[in-house]
């Protein structure tokens, strides 16, 4: 399996990319000799805002990054999606992102963590809105992780005990969708 971990987030300072890692080492620690894990960083990859003639949906990509975008998402056999809450939704890096493709994300399961006011809550509801009009497996496998502005101060994310709890029931939810 190819586990792509998305960060959603492309602001300075963000927290996001601290998550993705501790996430990375946390899956990587199950030591499945069958799943390899790869950040995949949207602020690495810099989408423009899509404006492409072609709805997404259609597969005729026309867009300079859209048919690296397509290919680097196919490789993806599941993902888990990072997004802080942004004013009750969620990033819009990430909006932009899901909304550049269409059929590659098709029959793939799909888990969320997310951050912020109400635990990031509200951006788990609105992404999973999307991912499923996308054709996208929800998985039903939520890490909302608490007091983030508290336990953000290091320079690496430090779980507490519910939160490695929550990843590794996520990783076995996925691992059942695609072994399925």
């Amino acid at each position: 399996m190819k586990l792509h971990i998305i960060v959603g987030s492309v602001r300075e300072g963000r927290t996001a990319i601290k998550i993705a890692n501790w996430l990375l080492s946390e899956i990587e620690s199950y030591d499945y000799s069958t799943v390899e894990t790869e950040i995949v960083d949207l602020k690495e990859w810099d989408l423009p805002i899509f404006a492409g003639a072609h709805p997404p949906l259609t597969g005729i990509y026309d867009q300079p990054k859209q048919q690296a975008w397509a290919d680097k998402i196919a490789q993806g056999d599941a993902f888990i999606f990072i997004s802080p809450e942004y004013n009750h939704g969620y990033s819009p890096a990430l909006k932009n992102a899901l909304d550049y493709l269409g059929k590659e994300w098709g029959g793939k399961p799909a888990a969320y963590v997310s951050y912020g006011g109400t635990n990031g809550s509200r951006s788990i509801d609105q992404i999973r809105q999307v991912a499923t009009q996308l054709g996208l497996i929800d998985s039903n496998a939520v890490v909302e992780i608490r007091d983030i502005f508290t336990r953000n101060q290091a320079d690496k994310f430090e779980p507490n005990e519910f939160d490695n709890k929550a990843v590794k029931a996520i990783f076995k939810k996925l691992l059942q969708y695609v072994s399925a």
